[in-house]
């Protein structure tokens, strides 16, 4: 398992901002080598810190679609049923548990407002699903 030090941490950084900077810049930024920045990713990328390389796109540009966060309270005992339920809507596009008031944290994507509201009265139909709140996410900042 590999230990992460500080110089790792930064790299790290400078990847989330620019994923595909060139290794040179990287260096420039890190006051290392070239050979110090391309050994230090390889490792990241061997021990899985690293996934991969991509570019990012602000989310209110991509498509139009209506993005929300939806919180649900479970009844009880029932949070495995209403989770399998719940994976099995294609509008749900990530699915969270998590602790406090809410049970569990949707992030939601519909095409349109129709298949939104339809969404939101399957959800809210589920056996054991006792509240939700959800809020549209309407631009990024």
């Amino acid at each position: 398992m590999h230990i992460f030090d500080e110089l790792d941490h930064r790299l790290i950084a400078l990847l989330r901002e620019d994923g595909r900077a060139p290794v040179s810049r990287l260096a420039a930024a890190l006051n290392v080598s070239r050979a110090t920045v391309q050994v230090r990713m390889e490792r990241l990328l061997q021990s899985g810190a690293l996934l991969g390389f991509t570019a990012r796109v602000r989310e209110d540009h991509a498509d139009g679609a209506v993005r929300a966060i939806m919180l649900i309270e479970v009844a009880g005992r029932s949070i495995t049923a209403v989770i399998r339920r719940l994976r099995g809507l294609p509008e749900l596009y990530t699915l969270h548990t998590t602790n406090g008031g809410w049970d569990l944290v949707a992030e939601i994507r519909a095409a349109n407002l129709h298949d939104f509201d339809r969404l939101l009265r399957e959800v809210r139909s589920i056996e054991g699903v006792l509240n939700s709140e959800t809020s549209i996410l309407l631009s990024s900042v």
